[in-house]
C-alpha cells in the first residue's frame, strides 16, 4: 500500500507542476516545479516514508524501463546507420559545450570577491 501513496504522491506532485506552469505562464517545465513542490514535502515524514517505498519499488524495476529504449534503437537501426555518426558527434559536441559552460559559470561564481 505505501508503494502505492508513493505513486500517487509522485504523480500528484508532477500534476500539480505541470497545471502551475500552465495556468502560470511560467517559462519553467510544469515537472520541474513538481519536483520542486515533490522536495517540499519530503519535509513531512508520511510522505517521505511512502515516496520512499515508491522510489525503491522503481529501482527494483529500473532496467525494465529500458526495454522501450532498446525497442527503438532495433527499430530505427537503419537511420543509425545512416545519421549515427552525425547524431554521436553532434550529442558528443553538445556534451562537452554544456561540461564547458558549466565550468565556466561555476569557475565565475566561486571566484572570491575582492
Amino acid at each position: 500500500m505505501p508503494v502505492l501513496q508513493g505513486l500517487a504522491w509522485l504523480l500528484l506532485c508532477q500534476s500539480a507542476g505541470e497545471a502551475i506552469a500552465r495556468l502560470a505562464h511560467l517559462p519553467l517545465p510544469g515537472p520541474v516545479l513538481g519536483l520542486l513542490l515533490l522536495i517540499a514535502l519530503l519535509q513531512w515524514p508520511p510522505v517521505r516514508t511512502a515516496i520512499g517505498a515508491a522510489a525503491d519499488a522503481l529501482l527494483a524495476h529500473l532496467s525494465l524501463l529500458f526495454v522501450p529504449v532498446g525497442v527503438g534503437v532495433m527499430t530505427h537501426l537503419g537511420l543509425l546507420s545512416t545519421y549515427g555518426l552525425r547524431l554521436l558527434l553532434a550529442i558528443t559536441l553538445s556534451t562537452w559545450i554544456g561540461l564547458a559552460v558549466t565550468a565556466l559559470v561555476l569557475r565565475a561564481w566561486l571566484r572570491p570577491q575582492p
